[in-house]
């Protein structure tokens, strides 16, 4: 079992890199996110890995955190998931997002991962749901001066809620949104992204 990879990147092209370990390149399967959030050829990289095997062959897949191979364990665990469609979800969210539309059994967000259907989204939330909301993320923010909910937006009352369903304490959850500059021009997830920068 190959718990992880330490090397010299040599190649990084679109859902897929090439990683020089003592003179081996391995070829290794991760997300658009992973590639985009790389240094440049010739750096040294950590990629932690899962290694899938199948009839027809051998498959690495990376991650850049201990929590994105979590949550893909987790995934592939669902019937009807596998590698692919795991990756495909950890592409178009980060952990804390993916987390939030499970929790909130927000179907149509899951739904927009490539093979992706709405048939799977709905078993990954059943299947994941309550295992998800037992294990709440917890995180810390600086206070801010308070404001009004009734001077937030929509959106930025429903980003609030989503940090709550995560697990952080609402006050804090508030306090991060409020940190967002240009708050009243994103919508909801637009939010709940930005404002998980500020809970660690």
């Amino acid at each position: 079992m190959i718990a992880f990879l330490k090397g010299i990147l040599e190649e990084n092209r679109p859902g897929n890199l090439v990683i020089d370990v003592n003179g081996v390149g391995y070829n290794v399967v991760v997300s658009e996110s992973v590639c985009e959030s790389l240094p440049s050829i010739g750096n040294e990289i950590k990629v932690y890995t899962y290694l899938s095997v199948r009839e027809d062959g051998m498959s690495l897949y990376g991650f850049l955190t201990r929590d994105e191979l979590d949550m893909f364990n987790l995934l592939i665990g669902v019937s009807g998931v596998g590698p692919k469609g795991a990756q495909a979800l950890l592409s178009i969210a980060d952990v804390p997002v993916i987390k939030y539309f499970i929790v909130t059994g927000d179907v149509a967000s899951l739904s927009k991962a490539p093979t992706i259907g709405k048939k799977t989204a709905e078993r990954i939330i059943v299947d994941l749901k309550d295992k998800l909301a037992k294990e709440p993320l917890i995180g810390t923010v600086s206070d801010v001066p308070s404001q009004p909910d009734g001077k937030l937006s929509q959106d930025a009352l429903d980003a609030i809620e989503a940090l709550a369903a995560l697990g952080y304490d609402k006050k804090e959850a508030k306090a991060a949104v409020l940190k967002i500059e240009h708050l009243e021009e994103l919508n909801t997830n637009e939010i709940l992204k930005l404002s998980l920068q500020y809970m660690f």
